[in-house]
């Protein structure tokens, strides 16, 4: 099967399931415009995102990765009334249009993008006890995806959903001899991930318009 007719599939549950809003598209154009790479989640990866988070009825959120902001526009509407998410965004560029994105979704008073390296801003949320978080989603860069996520257990609690994506990759992960970095941060992770006894855990391999990927659904227990 081609790509072609995963992307169809894509857009037909797209017009019925996860339909944009004016804020959602606003933030989507605002991307493409600023020159942000094209490498937010998709419409449909979107709202099962939204779904996940719902189920856990949070009050608290953490995402590593922000880029434009359109992934946390998702969750920022999974929060509950006087909920708050914490983002975290390496370059400010992506942070400046990030922000815009979310103010005009409305969710500038429940969500703060912080600016900074993830690895160092993680132990200032430990230290500020701004945790434990009920949902983390980490879309970051992939090389150090297993020091994130031993800082996402950190700042976990029982019962906190952390949601990981990009980690088939087309498959690469098979690739025992690879160099490429980004599939070996993925598969350090993979392995942390399979010998964490404090989680249950499993990986679900995706297609569609993002083409051939997988998300890792970890509940701690």
């Amino acid at each position: 099967m081609s790509n072609d007719i995963f992307g169809s599939v894509d857009n037909f549950i797209d017009r019925l399931f996860a339909q944009e809003d004016d804020a959602l598209v606003s933030a989507k154009k605002a991307i493409i415009d600023n020159g942000l790479p094209q490498i937010s989640i998709s419409q449909n990866q979107g709202k099962f995102l939204h779904i996940l988070a719902r189920l856990r009825n949070p009050s608290k959120i953490l995402e590593i990765g922000t880029l434009g902001g359109y992934s946390t526009i998702w969750l920022g509407r999974a929060l509950n009334a006087g909920g708050k998410l914490i983002s975290l965004e390496i370059d400010q560029h992506h942070a400046d249009v990030a922000k815009e994105n979310i103010a005009k979704a409305g969710l500038a008073e429940s969500v703060a993008v912080r600016i900074g390296n993830a690895l160092e801003e993680l132990p200032k949320i430990k230290s500020e006890n701004a945790g434990p978080f009920d949902v983390i989603f980490i879309d970051a860069d992939k090389e150090p995806y297993a020091e994130y996520f031993k800082w996402a257990l950190q700042l976990s609690k029982p019962g906190t959903l952390i949601i990981v994506d990009n980690v088939v990759r087309e498959a690469k992960i098979l690739d025992e001899h690879t160099d490429d970095k980004d599939v070996k941060g993925v598969q350090k992770f993979i392995k942390l991930l399979s010998e964490t006894t404090s989680v249950t855990a499993t990986i679900i391999q995706t297609v569609g318009s993002k083409y051939h990927d997988g998300i890792a659904l970890v509940i701690v227990n």
